[in-house]
């Protein structure tokens, strides 16, 4: 059962940014034990409130509560606490390796937070999507406004509960709204913002962002390919694939979206996939716990017209492709013999309709990928080197992960972002510290390097132009 979100009303939000202004001018986010205590504050909502919080994305679109645990408070917990332990090393100035004329000058970088940052979150992953790039903002040493998504009013009523009573409210705030109220914050001046979710909004916020010279995140999607090389076994490959396709019912921006495999393995490959299903759903995702729903009846009706108007063959057997349009279910459906002009690759999927297209060689892979915008994630299960190394030089995608799916979100030390359509910006563990950070150079110039620095000074002499401009003398290798 849905709730009345209730929003925050439009004349209060620029109150709410000029307050987090007036606490970040106090210079009260500049203490590092200030912040590791906001970071074990994170970490305890999550330990805290990890049943409030599966109840919530339960109620909002029946998400599996191993998913909530394991794919977003855990993933909370551990970024916090690692970003908290390693506060030190990254806030460190750093003094780069320069010329030894110039080591006297104290060439130093200092990590400086950016100020009072924006957070845009999305409804499919709200927790770790929300709470990640904030991990960052704390870290960095913002002040940050969060936007949850009105797609999931269970979980966004209860984070704007649960925020205040763990973090410091003069520092951190939740504006809850829609279009009216995302437009209003998108008006006003923010030092960074980070946005996660689609590229239509994308640009909106780009777009609103560039009237003030602001930096953006753009964490978005796209349609992330699978290759499957002939020589791997099609079984595994077909069940590390349908887990990837499983989580959230497809509704992930790093969700296989389509397969592409040697027109000989493609019924192999099916057949595997019927196998993995039986285990994983020996009744049918239909009714089972483990298996999530469609967040609500616009995104549902979207991937039933999608599936309709398919001209591939749904393969049949396990696979029954069962949907109820009342509670917002749809059994994961393969599709095979799809061919580039299907209403299956109109658009990123975003559920759990799974196309196979069979091509007659690893060039046709290669060029069905590159005649597309590049994607979030480039998946391909291959044990072939020279296939892995034509994959990495000849093809453009946010990340690329050899023989598995998902896995590479576990590695919090790898950027992660995308590129062209997919977004950019990275985050992660210290990327997102940097992505809320300004690198700001100095330098101290001695009294004493006078002497040295008399050149510069006009009247300008020959031999100025000899040592100051050497750099026109020195030969350039062919």
């Amino acid at each position: 059962m849905s709730i009345a979100l209730t929003y925050t009303p439009i004349e209060e939000i620029p109150r709410i940014r000029n307050e987090l202004r007036s606490t970040f001018k106090t210079e009260l986010t500049r203490s590092l034990e200030w912040r590791k205590r906001q970071l074990y504050q994170l970490a305890r909502l999550a330990q805290n409130e990890a049943e409030a919080i599966c109840d919530a994305l339960a109620r909002d679109f029946a998400k599996p509560r191993f998913e909530v645990i394991v794919a977003e408070l855990a993933g909370v917990v551990n970024f916090a606490l690692k970003s908290a332990e390693k506060l030190e090393e990254w806030t460190q100035p750093e003094q780069p390796d320069v010329p030894n004329f110039q080591r006297s000058w104290k060439p130093t970088i200092y990590k400086v937070p950016k100020g009072v940052v924006l957070i845009i979150s999305p409804w499919n992953y709200p927790m770790i999507l929300t709470l990640q790039p904030l991990v960052g903002a704390i870290a960095a040493g913002c002040c940050a406004v969060i936007k949850p998504s009105e797609a999931v009013p269970h979980f966004s009523k209860l984070l704007a509960e649960l925020v205040p009573k763990y973090l410091d409210a003069s520092a951190y705030r939740v504006i809850n709204g829609a279009v009216p109220e995302t437009t209003k914050i998108l008006e006003l001046q923010w030092d960074h913002i980070f946005y996660t979710g689609n590229g239509r909004i994308a640009r909106i916020v780009a777009s609103a962002a560039a009237k003030h010279l602001t930096p953006c995140s753009l964490e978005l999607g796209g349609k992330s390919p699978v290759v499957v090389d002939a020589s791997y076994d099609m079984e595994l490959a077909a069940k590390r694939i349908l887990w990837g396709k499983c989580n959230n019912a497809g509704q992930i921006c790093v969700a296989p979206d389509y397969i592409l495999v040697p027109r000989q393995k493609q019924d192999e490959l099916v057949r595997g996939f019927e196998k993995a299903y039986k285990a994983f759903f020996p009744n049918g995702a239909l009714d089972d716990a483990h298996y999530g729903g469609i967040v609500n009846d616009f995104h549902f009706q979207r991937l039933s017209a999608l599936l309709d108007r398919s001209q591939g063959e749904q393969v049949g057997g396990a696979f029954e492709g069962k949907r109820d349009p009342t509670r917002r279910r749809i059994e994961p459906v393969i599709v095979k013999g799809v061919d580039e002009n299907d209403s299956l690759l109109e658009e990123e999927i975003f559920g759990p309709l799974l196309p196979i297209i069979a091509v007659d060689s690893l060039d046709d892979a290669i060029d069905f990928i590159n005649a597309r915008p590049h994607p979030l994630v480039l998946y391909a299960f291959t044990e072939d080197p020279v296939v892995k190394e034509r994959l990495i030089n000849e093809t453009q995608s946010g990340g690329i992960a050899f023989n598995d799916t998902f896995q590479h979100l576990a590695v919090g030390e790898l950027p992660f972002s995308g590129i062209g359509e997919s977004g950019y910006g990275y985050q992660f563990m210290r990327y997102s510290f940097d992505a809320f950070t300004h690198l700001r150079s100095s330098v101290d110039i001695p009294k004493s390097e006078e002497p040295n620095l008399s050149l510069r000074y006009p009247p300008y002499k020959a031999e100025a132009y000899q040592l100051l401009g050497s750099a026109l003398n020195v030969p350039i290798p062919e």
